[in-house]
């Protein structure tokens, strides 16, 4: 086993969060290197629909803070949408009130009631970040090496056998077999990736009664139609009858998607925990592991939050 090095650290995962973790360490001068199974462009988050917004994470008040940091940093991403794979797009979020939301709201620039042409029922509009996610992964990975740090496709069974003085762990639902934690388990997503129609703007439609979430996603080359939240579900396999009900809720909410030609079928497994882990923990030996998992299929909205306070557990860690 490699020697621990005093001043470095070794971030397993390379998904959003391992991935924005590591640039934010790197870039406040830390030597990182990343430790992954697989690359980020095989990770979940590679095809998540990441839209931004507070999505069934715990606990609540930790979650919007860290949601309102991640708005700011993406908001100056938009600027450069073809290099960083994130534009500000206008939508509506169906079955949702402003009462319903907390005072984080007030933070989201033009936040309100959709009209009834907007939408038919209870809705707000707003204008929120539309992350493309292939682009901003490759984004932060050249951050991170443009900072000085590493990516190694390395296998890790045992944290505890990570050679650095400061671990953070990253790994999503990898964190359920490695912490171990068994209060990690899969949410599974599955997605339908058709050409474009000429959809501008996102919605997002849910159905209290059938249970379903369906949204529509446009990217520059591509329009993303969701989706399902199967829970416990570990099949990495598209099912044709799922896709094939996702393209007719879609359909039915925007009529132009019927005919679009399909490009892909895609299957995320959300690492959904009753709440986000991020603590440290103090090894036997005396090293340190920090952990940031059990995002759910909120990672890419709190990504640049938890990555802050991850760094600040690793310079606290540093300076004992």
């Amino acid at each position: 086993m490699e020697q621990p090095g005093n001043d470095e650290v070794i971030v397993v995962g390379s998904g959003v969060v391992g991935l924005t973790t590591a640039v934010v360490l790197a870039e406040a001068g830390r030597r990182v290197r990343v430790w992954t199974r697989e690359p980020a462009e095989r990770t979940t988050s590679a095809v998540a629909g990441a839209l931004w917004w507070p999505y069934r994470i715990e606990p609540k008040a930790r979650a919007r803070a860290w949601a309102l940091t991640s708005l700011t940093v993406y908001e100056e991403l938009a600027a450069r949408p073809a290099e960083t794979g994130v534009r500000v797009v206008e939508g509506v979020m169906g079955e949702t009130r402003l009462d319903e939301l907390g005072d984080w709201a007030a933070r989201v620039p033009g936040l309100r009631t959709a009209t009834a042409q907007e939408y038919p029922g209870t809705a707000l509009w707003a204008r929120l970040p539309l992350i493309d996610m292939p682009v901003h992964l490759r984004l932060l990975q050249d951050r991170l090496l443009g900072a000085g740090g590493t990516i190694e496709e390395r296998e890790v069974t045992d944290l505890s056998e990570v050679p650095a003085a400061i671990v953070v762990n990253c790994t999503g639902l990898g964190a359920r077999s490695l912490v171990p934690d068994p209060a990690v388990r899969p949410v599974r997503g599955q997605l339908v990736i058709v050409e474009n129609p000429g959809v501008r703007d996102w919605l997002v439609s849910t159905d209290p009664a059938a249970g379903t979430t369906t949204y529509v996603f446009p990217q520059p080359d591509r329009l993303v139609l969701g989706g399902t939240t199967d829970e416990d579900d570990w099949s990495r396999e598209p099912d044709p009858d799922v896709a094939a009900a996702i393209v007719e809720r879609c359909a039915a909410l925007r009529p132009e998607v019927a005919g679009a030609r399909v490009l892909d079928h895609r299957v995320g497994l959300r690492p959904v925990r009753e709440a986000v882990r991020l603590e440290r923990e103090v090894l036997p030996d005396g090293r340190v592991l920090v952990h940031n998992y059990g995002h759910g299929g909120a990672g890419v909205t709190v990504a640049w939050g938890c990555a802050r306070e991850a760094a600040g557990l690793v310079s606290a860690a540093a300076s004992r």
